[in-house]
Formats: structure tokens, sequence, C-alpha cells
């Protein structure tokens, strides 16, 4: 059984450069019949302008993969943690003020 479970393990590598992350306070999320497209975004307070930092193309299928261990890791969070607050009349759209108050010149 052993030997089995050694012919189904894959070796991941993980660069010094891509395991410092990249902070991203915004994901937008589009799709087309083929793929999903996630574009992380870094928005400052007061800077009127947001650029991509990252993105992200999957398959249909690795979409909803990525959905239900998101959900898992979120569930497993919160019975840890307590629940995840989430602000704002709609939890989809950052809300204005997102990143604290802006400066003012």
């Amino acid at each position: 059984m052993s030997e089995n479970k050694n012919k189904n393990q894959m070796n991941i590598e993980l660069s010094e450069e891509v395991a410092q992350g990249t902070y991203s306070n915004l994901a937008i999320i589009t799709h087309s019949s083929s793929e999903f497209v996630l574009d992380f975004v870094r928005i400052m307070p007061g800077v009127p302008k947001a650029n991509v930092k990252s993105r992200v193309i999957l398959t249909p299928e690795h979409a909803k993969r990525l959905l239900l261990a998101l959900q898992d890791n979120v569930d497993k969070f919160e019975k840890q943690h307590g629940p995840i607050k989430v602000s704002g009349a709609n939890p989809m759209v950052p809300p204005m003020n997102f990143g604290g108050p802006t400066a003012e010149a």
C-alpha cells in the first residue's frame, strides 16, 4: 500500500521568491466558457490607481476544486478561531474607504 501511496505523490518545489508571497487585498474574478481568471490586486489608501500583482488562470474544473478547498479551509479556520466577519452591505465588494482614510493634499 505504501508503494501505491508513493506513486501518487508529487514533488512540489517552492522558490524563495515565490515563498515570499504577494500581498493582495482585492481579487477580481472573470470567466469565459473555458477558463476562470483571478486577478489579485493591491489597493493603497489615497492612490487612485491599483495594479494587478498576480494573475492565475484556471480551468472550470480547477476553479471548482479551489472553491471547495477554500471553503473547507475557511470552515476549519472558523472552527478554531471563530467566525470571520465581513463588513459592508455587499460582502462581494470592498467598501469605498477600503484600506483606511485617504490622504488629503
